[in-house]
């Protein structure tokens, strides 16, 4: 059986013949292996040791199982012991699959022919021989359409007319209702288990990009990605849209009887999850380098005769752009946002009801939908349920903002609500009324989506971890995009916008980073749109701007004098005042709610490759017809430097301003000194002192102030 096959593969480094079948057999031909058997008896030690000391026979063994597949592909696998077969080869590709990865020497293995071999051993050396990677690939799609394997037969049949797997349709196989498909097939949780395991196989041949070094040339794509996603899988279409109706048809919930999930296994939920990350995979495509390179290394077609150029070459991603009916948008929008508010489903009984860890994978996908495809950018921002995608990724932010692991769902949710934002239907709906309760740690605030988002924004700037300090700029450009169309703020919120203001107006926070400064530009524009667009709503907001009138005073006061500057920093270094929470009048936080915690000890403080700045986004995302959004002057598009965010250092480690610039920012700086230390002068402070928009508010605070007081003095 298996184990005593990898126990003499492992033991003898003499090579094992080809066509020594006898030998092969024993490792698939075991009837009872689950995953976890194979994981447990072919140990990584083990198969690193066979890698260095009989190649040879690890290089048969991939090739013999990729044979296998072939086989089983071929011949429709119509027997129990057949499919057995296959589903052994399938865990034991994905089992070793990693670990010739891993390996330089191996890298090109995969994507070698093998002369001859297993082709009757002659030599008659075959031209167009496929490289093991393709055959591999095909064999894994041919085998995610097998009638009675992972999908259902159409005919009720003896084996001996079942139906000959070269001559279906795939497409009349489809594996859910949806997109393109109006029929549901019956579930059926064996053919969920056979497509979890294909999935998983695929999975791993995607992943050899995790194993290489990065490097800095964006354009190499993953071969293995770009073969499958080609004209070469006649399966694209059906397949993709198997596992995007897959993803977008599935309910948790169930049939809402509650612990339903602690009685049945949900085979379901592993195929929709591995579904969706396949899916976020194949769809890694950068569109702005459509133009193909041709065999000398230019590239096809010029600036001039993009008149209507061809789709992109990978196949997912063209039919992903290519979707435009009503009800296809509606069913994958309605999925995606159920799929999201899954886990802050609230049930009176505790654990009643099933939650999904796949978050993170559906943010992913939402983003390429949008991204690919405008015309759904456009229903979505259109629907009513563009909220119901609102509310969960502000539950999500507000939940990571403590946890460094989770930095990267930090940024997709902040790009996706940065996307949105630059549309004026999505300021407008974020005026109604919120009223489901969402367990968060926030202050319990009566109002609107629009107050909801300000607070969480709040919340994570002044309490999030160190690394999110990039994110500012957006998390405030989001800000200004929705603030012309807020009608009416709540108290808490407007009291929180003002906190923001106090805390990077402080002379230290704008004299300690050659960009803190862009922070209270983005605040003030805020206040001016509201004041200027949607004034007599908002007597909320003008009470907090009158009563924290000093703050605006200060500002349009700041001293621009060398010895002030140096006077700012100092008393920095002395105190560095974090932004407290304490005059922020933080309420009561929300019943129910947990506070964010930080990483758990011992995970993975994962870097991100660099954030985009924050104009490669924008620039993306100037969808709308009328062009209403904005884009940011260039200056502003460099994240903050890492090392000193004005963010409440709440257990007590003070950070230091001394901000190590992207080496491109100090060239720019005038006031760079020679050391390459940027240090702040009375130029740099007087270049955008006298650009800060303070007129309006002065005019306001003149105005209003002395009516203010003679109310307050009249009682």
């Amino acid at each position: 059986n298996a184990s005593s096959a990898s126990v003499t593969i492992f033991v003898s480094p003499q090579p094992v013949e080809a066509t020594d079948d006898a030998f092969w057999d024993q490792f698939w031909a075991d009837t009872a292996t689950s995953v976890q058997d194979v994981f447990a008896l072919v140990p990584a030690a083990e198969i690193r040791a066979v890698r260095e000391e009989s190649p040879s026979n690890l290089a048969t063994l991939c090739y013999k199982a990729v044979e296998k597949l072939v086989q089983g592909a071929e011949s429709g696998c119509h027997t129990e012991k057949e499919r057995q077969i296959i589903l052994n080869c399938c865990r034991l590709l994905t089992r070793i699959l990693p670990y010739i990865f891993e390996d330089p020497d191996w890298r090109g293995f995969f994507w070698s022919t093998v002369p001859g071999a297993g082709r009757g051993g002659g030599d008659e050396d075959n031209e167009n021989a496929r490289p093991l990677a393709e055959s591999l690939l095909l064999a894994v799609a041919d085998l995610l359409f097998c009638p009675d394997f992972t999908v259902q037969s159409h005919r009720r049949s003896t084996v001996d007319t079942a139906e000959d797997i070269h001559s279906i349709d795939s497409c009349e196989y489809i594996w859910e209702a949806g997109v393109g498909f109006a029929h549901s097939p019956q579930l059926n949780y064996v053919h969920d288990l056979n497509r979890t395991e294909l999935l998983k196989l695929l999975l791993t041949c995607f992943s050899e990009a995790m194993y290489l070094p990065p490097s800095s040339d964006s354009s190499n794509a993953n071969p293995w990605v770009q073969f499958f996603c080609s004209t070469e899988n006649r399966h694209a279409l059906p397949l993709f849209t198997s596992l995007l109706n897959i993803v977008c048809a599935y309910d948790p919930v169930g049939y809402g009887i509650p612990y339903n999930h602690l009685l049945f296994s949900d085979y379901r939920e592993p195929l929709v999850e591995e579904a969706a990350q396949v899916l976020i995979v194949t769809l890694d495509y950068d569109s702005s380098t459509t133009s193909s390179p041709t065999v000398d290394g230019t590239t096809t077609g010029t600036a001039m005769d993009d008149v209507d150029p061809p789709g992109p070459d990978n196949l997912f991603v063209n039919y992903l752009s290519r979707i435009h009916r009503e009800e296809d948008f509606q069913f994958i929008l309605k999925g995606v946002a159920r799929l999201l508010s899954n886990p802050l489903v609230q049930t009176y009984l505790p654990n009643s009801a099933k939650k999904i860890q796949f978050h993170q994978e559906l943010l992913v996908l939402f983003w390429k939908l949008c991204d690919f495809n405008k015309k759904f950018l456009f229903f979505v921002l259109k629907s009513s349920d563009v909220l119901d995608i609102l509310v969960p990724i502000l539950y999500f932010l507000n939940d990571a903002r403590a946890d460094q692991s989770r930095v990267g769902l930090m940024h997709i949710g902040v790009f996706i609500l940065l996307l949105l934002s630059g549309e004026r239907n999505f300021g407008v709906r974020l005026n109604k009324p919120y009223s489901v309760r969402v367990p968060m740690d926030i202050p319990v605030f009566t109002g609107t989506h629009a107050d909801l988002l300000i607070i969480v924004f709040h919340k994570i700037i002044t309490s999030g971890h160190q690394r999110l300090q990039p994110l500012f700029d957006c998390l405030l450009t989001i800000v200004v995009n929705v603030s012309p169309y807020l009608k009416s703020l709540s108290m808490v919120a407007a009291n929180k916008l003002l906190h923001l203001l106090e805390a990077f107006s402080t002379t230290w926070f704008l004299f300690s980073a050659v960009q803190n400064h862009h922070l209270v530009f983005f605040l003030l524009e805020v206040f001016n749109n509201i004041i200027q667009y949607q004034f007599d709503g908002n007597s909320n907001l003008v009470y907090a701007v009158i009563r924290k009138r000093n703050v605006f005073h200060q500002l349009a006061n700041l001293p621009t004098d060398l010895q002030s500057i140096q006077k700012g920093l100092q008393r920095k270094k002395k105190t560095p005042e974090p932004i407290s929470r304490a005059n922020s009048q933080d309420g009561v936080s929300m019943e129910g709610s947990r506070p964010a915690a930080p990483a758990e000890p011992g995970t993975l403080k994962t870097s991100l490759v660099a954030t985009p700045g924050i104009d490669k986004l924008t620039e993306k995302s100037q969808v709308s017809e009328d062009g209403t959004m904005r884009s940011l002057e260039p200056e502003s598009s460099q994240p903050p430097p890492e090392g000193n965010p004005p963010s409440a250092v709440s257990d007590g480690e003070p950070w230091s301003g001394e901000a190590s610039h992207p080496r491109r920012d100090r060239r720019r700086l005038s006031s760079a000194s020679s050391s390459g230390q940027w240090t702040p002068t009375p130029d740099w402070v007087m270049s955008w002192k006298s650009k800060l928009p303070l007129q309006t508010i002065m005019r306001l605070l003149q105005v209003l102030v002395p009516q203010v007081e003679k109310i307050c003095i009249d009682k």
